[in-house]
């Protein structure tokens, strides 16, 4: 993958840069938040390592930037804050993931193999498909078999967490923080209900669920035949 790391603790950044080099990744590294943003609208990186706290301008600001010009790389956010409302402001504001300082190298190499996962299913950075069903990032539209399913936006929102990595089980906390920005806006009682309407949508007659339950820790999309 070619990556762009953001980091302004030079040691860190020498030892995140010669890990990722060694899985054979290709790294531009930076350390503050406008050359990060003019990195990335310069040439298109597969996956940004964001540290949140950076001279010139935060990461939260960075994210911001990379939102409004459309830029379509994924987001490992880096940071030292462990708060919980820290976390879903990151993926609030675009993050695909994150990893608290301090963690263990071989942590980070997990994610960024696990992102570099998700970035595979897509097309031109705007579709995700699996089985028979398409989904289109850009228009917000999903179908199955050629036909629209016509999903809510928050639906849509579960459904691609679900998307972006078939066959991984995503607890109902973390699709709460992936999508709800405050912790009070929600519990967990109400991704139970969009995945009970994903499924009226997208179930097929005397077929098992394309969401498949894994009792007693969240639910996962099904894997393909």
């Amino acid at each position: 993958m070619r990556i762009l790391l953001v980091e302004d603790q030079i040691d860190l950044a020498r030892h995140i840069d010669r890990a990722l080099k060694r899985r054979d990744h290709e790294v531009k590294a930076v350390c503050t938040g406008p050359d990060a943003v003019a990195q990335a609208l310069e040439r298109r990186f597969d996956l940004i390592v964001l540290d949140i706290n950076l001279p010139g301008f935060d990461g939260f600001k960075v994210l911001e930037e990379l939102k409004s010009h459309s830029v379509a790389s994924r987001v490992l956010m880096l940071t030292a804050r462990g708060e919980v409302h820290d976390r879903v402001a990151g993926l609030s504001a675009g993050a695909d993931d994150y990893l608290t300082k301090p963690f263990a190298m071989e942590e980070l190499l997990a994610r960024v193999e696990a992102l570099g996962r998700r970035g595979g299913a897509m097309v031109d950075g705007a579709t995700l498909d699996h089985g028979n069903i398409v989904m289109d990032l850009d228009r917000r539209k999903v179908t199955k078999a050629g036909l629209e399913a016509p999903l809510s936006p928050r639906e849509f929102e579960v459904f691609q967490i679900l998307m972006q990595e078939p066959g991984r089980i995503f607890s109902r906390d973390e699709i709460c923080e992936r999508i709800w920005e405050r912790e009070h806006e929600y519990d967990t009682k109400t991704v139970e209900i969009f995945i009970m309407r994903l499924r009226k949508k997208l179930d097929t007659n005397k077929q098992p669920s394309i969401i498949e339950t894994i009792r007693g820790i969240g639910y996962r999309l099904r894997e393909e035949n």
